[in-house]
């Protein structure tokens, strides 16, 4: 059968066989074109409408740029609704989900229990702007799972988190430089849009405009897991350096995972050189293991930020520390830092009821199954069509390169064939499987995955790498 995907002003851009990739201009024209290349309908007509009035209305259509698709080509699809791991758009598409909302969604959408917790809490009100007890149970549940942390600070958001931390960092040591690494995004703040991943990379930005020179002159930056690099910014900056910020395992330059040393060689350099070290966990946080990426590598960061499901799918962020440290903060110390919604009791709620669940027996043993099976299904039906490609997990976050590999920063990353993933992810949306819309993404399950989900997603990926 034909895949019908309607493109405003009919304008394609077709980045090899079989798949092409819609590419709408600011015409509000719609035509529909159809091409054979998968057994199933696919039909865009109403997400094209809205996107095209959204783009009079918001900067490029959307409110946050990953979700433009400009990496894939074309224009997104835009979302209905969720349930468990599935997605449904306002065209009526069905898709297995593997974005969750770009992690929160570790026990999948809507969520009964969580949904039903939210209905009796938004009886008692939305938002205070005063303590309420449901932040202390969140705060013990977090202090008790991740071991860095003794004293924590609720925010509203990751970026907020690593704002929060930055400020933090440089007040308890006295110093202004940090040093992060090429790839990883710590979120939008000035200081680290310096050789960003995340959108950044999506985009092609090698920073933003409107970050001036002052705000990024102490940040230094060096590609993942290079030990000799970070040596080297610690002899040359002396006694200068407030911390070392990162992804413990990124995510935003797609998935990389650390070399075996590289996390105690940043634990034990930043010791002897008295700085701290930071875990940036939005991502990995309570999604590697139910004490993130620290407890599952056995290496205890100085502070932490937060995020993601920490909210259970509600605006949620968090840093969090050694009690010396975070005893910084105001209104305990001379740290100034506030957010009228900080710990709402919406967001609380919300992330109480999903730690509750993925704190359960077994929870991170099936999710590092079906994980696993996804990737490596992915991986050798990508090899058994003749493709580069390469790929990993670690629990419930995975990705694929397409390249031969290994990578281990993100110029290994760069090397991917991003034109090639395009036809990739296009084929799989008229499969009924969504990915990220970037090969600079990680993607992620979900306890609402089963393994009829997984087996469907591969077979899907056979079918599309045979096409493209």
């Amino acid at each position: 059968m034909a895949v019908s995907v309607s493109a405003i002003a009919g304008v394609r851009l077709n980045l090899g066989n079989g798949y092409p990739i819609p590419s709408p201009t600011r015409s509000r024209t719609v035509v529909t074109m159809a091409v054979s290349v998968a057994d199933n309908k696919l039909t865009l007509t109403k997400s094209e409408e809205a996107f095209a009035a959204a783009k009079e209305l918001m900067p490029g259509g959307v409110n946050s740029p990953v979700r433009a698709f400009k990496s894939v080509g074309g224009q997104p699809i835009v979302i209905d609704s969720a349930k468990g791991c599935r997605m449904r758009d306002i065209d009526g598409n069905e898709y297995i989900d593997y974005v969750g909302s770009w992690g929160p969604a570790i026990i999948g959408h809507a969520d009964q229990q969580v949904l039903a917790a939210l209905n009796d809490t938004m009886k008692k009100g939305t938002s205070f702007g005063a303590p309420c007890l449901l932040e202390n149970t969140l705060a013990q549940l977090v202090i008790d799972a991740v071991p860095s942390v003794e004293m924590v600070r609720f925010v509203n958001s990751g970026t907020e988190a690593c704002m929060g931390a930055l400020r933090l960092v440089r007040a308890y040591t006295g110093r202004e430089k940090i040093i992060k690494f090429e790839g990883c995004y710590h979120g939008h703040a000035d200081p680290f849009l310096v050789k960003a991943g995340s959108g950044v990379a999506t985009l092609g930005l090698p920073d933003s405009p409107g970050v001036p020179k002052a705000a990024t002159y102490e940040t230094l930056t060096v590609p993942y897991n290079d030990t000799v690099a970070v040596q080297k910014l610690f002899e040359a900056n002396k006694g200068e350096i407030a911390a070392v910020f990162l992804e413990p395992v990124v995510g935003n330059a797609g998935f990389i995972v650390p070399k075996p040393d590289f996390h105690s060689f940043l634990r034990q350099i930043t010791k002897d050189n008295g700085a701290l070290l930071v875990f940036d966990e939005v991502m990995t946080g309570f999604r590697l293991s139910y004490g993130g990426a620290q407890e599952y590598f056995g290496i205890t960061p100085d502070v932490t930020t937060l995020g993601k499901i920490i909210g259970g799918g509600l605006p949620v962020g968090a840093y969090g520390g050694r009690r010396d440290i975070m005893e910084k903060v105001a209104p305990a110390g001379p740290v100034y830092q506030a957010g009228t919604l900080s710990g709402n009791p919406l967001a609380m709620t919300a992330g109480i009821e999903t730690l509750k669940r993925i704190k359960e027996p077994g929870t991170y043993d099936y999710l590092d199954k079906i994980t696993g099976e996804l990737v490596h299904g992915i991986v050798e039906a990508g090899k058994k069509a003749g493709h580069a490609i390469c790929g990993g997990h670690i629990s419930a976050m995975f990705g694929f390169f397409f390249t031969e590999g290994p990578v281990y920063n993100f110029e290994d990353a760069k090397k991917s064939d991003t034109a090639k993933f395009a036809r990739f992810f296009w084929g799989m949306l008229a499969e009924g499987v969504y990915f990220a819309p970037s090969q600079f993404e990680a993607g992620f399950t979900s306890l609402a995955h089963t393994s009829d989900d997984i087996k469907k997603t591969i077979a899907a990926a056979e079918k599309v790498f045979r096409e493209i």
